[in-house]
């Protein structure tokens, strides 16, 4: 199993809707992808790791496939339509990480 993890990183006039996101985006994301993500869950940052301190990203998807194969299938052919609806709900650019999923 691989979970693709995309972070959105907080910074000084960062832009982004959560509302947006979870209503419109993960949706639209999930019917592309189809059977081949076999779940997703999103994370909003409340706080870094000292009391009071920012979180370090706004926001992290976190998508699961049973293999890299799998993945690569199912995002190539949208991967420009999920890309274009981006600015939709933030100026950020993400940061993606692909991890193999161990527990």
């Amino acid at each position: 199993m691989i979970k693709v993890s995309v972070m959105y990183p907080n910074s000084p006039g960062s832009r982004f809707d959560m509302s947006y996101y979870l209503e419109s985006h993960i949706p639209m994301v999930q019917q592309k992808l189809g059977g081949a993500l076999k779940g997703v869950s999103v994370d909003q940052g409340i706080a870094g790791d000292e009391a009071g301190s920012p979180a370090p990203y706004l926001a992290t998807a976190h998508l699961l496939f049973e293999s890299m194969e799998a993945f690569g299938a199912a995002f190539g052919p949208h991967e420009q339509a999920i890309g274009a609806d981006v600015p939709n709900y933030t100026n950020i650019q993400p940061i993606f990480q692909v991890s193999e999923v161990k527990l």
